[in-house]
């Protein structure tokens, strides 16, 4: 058996599916399929296709990382609720990786910048809170600006690696801003005859 575990990290946080299995520094696998829509009915589906590139199966994985957002709301909510309950069921850890953690692994110190509607981005500094800008810093990571220094995927699986024996809270959609449908307010009573 080797020595170093098999991670299985993935996202779909945006229009498209990403996954990628490492043991060690070793990249067993990698894919990212373009999807505009649909992540939650294929998604299982990429995920054993990626396990199987990789030579493994579900029970030689060590742990799974997520990516938790910002994105898409229903990609996030998909990914995360499937990572808990392969790791539940697995008996292995889930870990949790934001897209800004993401795309700053390896990088240098600038500001990581991950695309918002109507036009603006959120922008994250290390330690501070992201926040949302229409007219983002001229130097950072992401949106049109320099590149991750990794695919998603695989820094996903790298920091779920090197978080695994940590103690870490189950994966959940990073939420940064309200939703855009507000519940009705104060409506009348309905009478049932």
């Amino acid at each position: 058996m080797p020595s170093d575990p098999a991670i299985l990290g993935f996202d779909s946080s945006g229009p498209w599916i990403e996954a990628a299995v490492i043991r060690g520094e070793d990249i067993l696998a990698l894919r990212r399929i373009e999807m505009p829509k649909g992540q939650g009915e294929a998604l299982p589906e990429v995920l054993a296709a990626v396990l199987a590139e990789a030579g493994l199966g579900w029970q030689d994985l060590a742990a799974l990382g997520v990516g938790t957002g910002p994105g898409n709301f229903t990609g996030i909510r998909i990914a995360t609720a499937l990572a808990r309950g392969l790791a539940l069921g697995l008996g292995i850890p889930a870990i949790g990786v934001t897209r800004f953690e993401a795309m700053a692994l390896d990088g240098p110190d600038l500001p990581v910048i991950v695309s918002a509607l109507r036009g603006q981005v959120w922008v994250a500094r290390a330690a501070e809170p992201p926040f949302l800008t229409a007219t983002p810093p001229a130097q950072a990571i992401g949106e049109g600006r320099m590149a991750p220094a990794h695919p998603l995927a695989l820094a996903i699986a790298r920091l779920a690696r090197a978080r695994r024996g940590n103690p870490h809270p189950r994966p959940a959609p990073l939420y940064l801003r309200d939703a855009d449908a507000a519940p009705p307010s104060e409506a009348p009573p309905v009478l049932i005859d």
